[in-house]
């Protein structure tokens, strides 16, 4: 059985925060990428070898590691979403 906690640990790992980068947001260990660009990108229907193919310089890692730290934010975290009327 596979630990997917320690998975997710892994992959926090290539993630930085750091307040003289990016004003602080959470970015691609390495690079100016905003975690929130990639889960943006993904959010839109961006597939994930499109999404290399743009940014050459990340791997597939990288992209699972922003996935993995939106997914530690909405642990503790939340956005309150308005159930829209059907017409």
């Amino acid at each position: 059985m596979m630990d997917y906690a320690m998975m997710g640990n892994q992959l926090l790992n290539r993630i930085s925060i750091d307040p003289k980068i990016c004003f602080g947001k959470p970015c691609i260990k390495g690079h100016r990428i905003w975690v929130s660009l990639i889960l943006d990108m993904l959010a839109d229907g961006v597939k994930p070898e499109d999404i290399l193919a743009e940014y050459p310089q990340l791997s597939e890692e990288d992209i699972f590691a922003c996935i993995a730290y939106g997914a530690e934010m909405s642990r503790d975290r939340y956005v309150e979403i308005v159930p829209q009327k059907s017409a």
